[in-house]
């Protein structure tokens, strides 16, 4: 199994400065080392560059380049770099594939096909033709909560069997039958990351190799405490650190992703909480509840 993406890995956020005269919020470069050194610092594992999380589908094709390329130069090699590459047109998904400069890339994260609703046999085919493609290892993403496409657990393992730059999935399906069933039947060296940041610590008690967490943005040393016990087998810790929590995990996406987490991180003081149209920042009431939440969790004062 690579070890390179087991433990806690952070979706990183893409954070903006106010909007220029176009409308459009420029990428602030100066919060994101800042967020990256407070992930590192935190005792993170790995980060994902460019994820759903990270505004990808707004950000231009040069802006993803430049970006990668400052991330990669801030982390000097003391952490993995996974970089996210999804879409639903197979062709488009190996082409932004070979126009990155991917020396300092240690794996691609792709997002099973969304909006085409492809079937299982078409989805199988996508990934086939991406791993075909690709010299690095390939996580699966599974998140039919965006995707409005499942994929299945045969379909996974199918891809796990047949293709041994597959490495892994980050599964945020939601459904712990089908994640189990994959734990049971996975190759050895495949492993299964929790897509969902709640359900990291039953994902984990099952058997599973970590999470890809949003909340690590904000809070990764209190994250890794969580995940670090769990997989260990101290779930008296791992329970206790779930339970600190569980309302800021709730209360960062209660207007979707990465609304909440920006809004954390401004608090935090790491970077402000713009975003790109047509994503907008949190309303009132749930900033004062990320806010509680965090107070609650002992991470800040109010």
């Amino acid at each position: 199994m690579d070890h390179r993406f087991r433990g806690l890995g952070v979706a990183l956020v893409t954070p903006f400065r106010p909007a220029a005269h176009n409308g459009v919020p420029p990428i602030d470069y100066a919060a994101l080392q800042r967020i990256v050194e407070h992930q590192i610092n935190g005792g993170i594992d790995y980060l994902v560059v460019m994820g759903t999380t990270g505004e990808s589908v707004t950000i231009t094709a040069e802006e993803k380049k430049q970006l990668l390329a400052y991330v990669i130069e801030v982390v000097k090699n003391r952490v993995p770099v996974v970089l996210g590459v999804g879409g639903n047109d197979t062709a488009a998904v190996i082409r932004q594939m070979e126009a990155y400069d991917l020396s300092g890339v240690d794996g691609i994260l792709s997002v099973s096909p969304y909006y085409n609703k492809p079937t299982q046999e078409g989805i199988y085919r996508h990934y086939r033709a991406i791993a075909q493609a690709s010299l690095l290892p390939i996580i699966l993403y599974n998140v039919p909560g965006r995707t409005m496409s499942n994929m299945t657990a045969e379909t996974t393992l199918r891809l796990a069997r047949d293709f041994e730059n597959i490495v892994g999935i980050k599964e945020a399906s939601g459904n712990l039958d089908q994640i189990a069933l994959i734990l049971k039947h996975r190759p050895k060296d495949f492993f299964v990351i929790s897509g969902d940041d709640a359900l990291t610590l039953p994902i984990l008690a099952l058997g599973g190799d970590g999470v890809i967490s949003v909340v690590g943005n904000a809070l990764p040393a209190e994250f890794a405490r969580l995940v670090e016990a769990a997989m260990a087998g101290d779930m008296i810790t791992a329970r206790r650190e779930h339970f600190k929590l569980l309302e800021f995990m709730t209360r960062i996406f209660a207007e979707g992703n990465p609304g909440g987490i920006k809004e954390a991180l401004k608090v935090l003081g790491l970077c402000g909480n713009e975003l790109r149209l047509p994503l907008a920042p949190v309303g009132e009431a749930t900033a004062k509840a990320i806010y509680q939440a965090m107070a609650d969790a002992e991470v800040v004062k109010l």
